[in-house]
């Protein structure tokens, strides 16, 4: 009987890919930020709902906005709202890769 392949055995494989690895990178990012989205909104009080209401919109799209699954990149703008709603400022940095 075959063993099952453990999934840090086939996360290891699938990242000697470079082409593999460079998207998970992107990603990586990607998850990173909105997971401080939520933890700042959780950290504030504030629901969905609250933060819809303080950026005019629906809680749905700021649903989608928390999703990891939202494919499409929120402007500076939005996120800025957003931090500032939950008692934050944005900052923006980079560093070298």
């Amino acid at each position: 009987m075959k063993t099952r392949t453990l999934f840090k055995d086939f996360k290891s494989k699938a990242l000697s890919n470079k082409n593999v690895k460079k998207e998970y990178d992107l990603l990586e990012e990607r998850y990173k930020i909105i997971d401080m989205l939520i933890s700042m909104r959780k950290a504030a009080g504030l629901t969905q709902e609250d933060i819809a209401a303080a950026l005019h919109t629906s809680k749905s799209n700021i649903s989608r906005l928390e999703s990891h699954s939202y494919t499409s990149s929120p402007k500076l703008s939005t996120l800025a709202e957003y931090a500032h709603a939950t008692g934050h400022k944005l900052e923006l940095s980079f560093g070298r890769a």
